[in-house]
């Protein structure tokens, strides 16, 4: 079997056009009518959605997006971009295609020109080293659907996580040992995750052994004191019960312990977005410094650098064994 056969799809969960209130609410009603990502019986969600929700929530996030927007756009789509292009390098004759889950590009834009290009084994590589219902199945979800527009589908490879891959584990230990390097050793790592309600874990989500999973084995890496790396969850909406411990509080409560410096690692974002550069670098420094800390560093994502790809590529070539 050739090269040519395959067909690599990149998917990331997706962006706003623009920083702006109108495009946030476009974007968000599409995310938070997904099914997977609330499940909330849609008699009673879409009301709360449209009533209340987007017209208020669009102001606010539309403000969060233009504290972190570039010339070239939305951090995520930026990285993702370049990912690509990178990949795509990397692999050859292999045509590499991205995909957003909600937004632009569209996964359907996506798929129509890997088929168009004679594609008949897809690999579907979701960027979401952790599994977590409300992210990879999310993008199967919306692949299938994609797919049922077609009446003869691809071969599919669906790669639905990478959480414990050796060659990622290495890609966070080199990003932490530089980050140690240029600011010195914290006095803790913090390792925060974007969490997910706690219910939809007792319903069956893999996604906190997933994140434990990828936890341990980078601490068992790092020349560093197991006990000073404390791991945590972030991004909670609502009010129901999420992961804990949620990673603004236990930020807070650092410096009463005598903490004065702080790096923190996201390792569930395979790209910089509005919940690593916003949340954690403006919001979480704040609240640390607020709080009495003296120093505080956000560790950044894979993104496109050289260890990424080559993860990347190493879980395309393993897929097409």
């Amino acid at each position: 079997m050739s090269n040519c056969n395959y067909g690599v799809l990149l998917v990331n969960l997706g962006t706003p056009d623009a920083p702006t209130p109108a495009a946030i609410r476009r974007y968000l009603a599409e995310f938070l009518s997904d099914r997977r990502v609330v499940d909330i019986p849609p008699l009673i969600w879409k009301p709360l959605l449209y009533g209340f929700i987007l017209p208020f929530r669009s102001f606010r996030v539309a403000k969060l997006y233009q504290d972190i927007w570039t010339d070239e756009g939305s951090p995520l789509l930026v990285y993702s971009k370049r990912q690509k292009q990178r990949l795509s390098e990397q692999l050859g004759n292999i045509p590499v295609e991205l995909g957003m889950t909600y937004g632009s590009p569209s996964l359907s834009q996506a798929v129509d020109k890997l088929l168009q290009q004679g594609v008949e084994y897809l690999i579907v590589l979701p960027l979401y080293p952790q599994y977590s219902s409300t992210t990879s199945a999310a993008v199967f979800d919306s692949l299938s659907k994609v797919l049922q527009g077609y009446r003869t589908i691809p071969h599919l490879k669906f790669i639905r996580s990478y959480a414990q891959h050796p060659a990622y584990i290495a890609a966070l230990k080199e990003t932490v040992e530089q980050s140690f390097e240029k600011h010195g050793q914290p006095d803790r790592l913090i390792i925060s995750y974007h969490g997910i309600p706690e219910r939809l874990a007792e319903m069956g989500d893999i996604y906190p052994q997933n994140c434990l999973a990828t936890t341990n084995l980078l601490t068992q890496l790092l020349d560093y004191p197991a006990d000073r790396i404390m791991m945590t969850y972030q991004s909670r909406f609502g009010r129901l019960p999420w992961l804990a411990p949620y990673t603004d509080k236990t930020i807070a409560s650092l410096p009463e312990q005598n903490v004065e410096h702080i790096q923190v690692l996201c390792p569930g974002f395979a790209s910089d977005c509005l919940e690593t550069l916003e949340e954690i670098k403006q919001q979480n420094k704040a609240i640390f410094l607020d709080a009495g800390g003296k120093k505080f560093e956000y560790i950044p994502a894979l993104n496109d650098n050289e260890a990424h790809i080559s993860l990347f590529t190493q879980l395309i070539h393993d897929a097409m064994r």
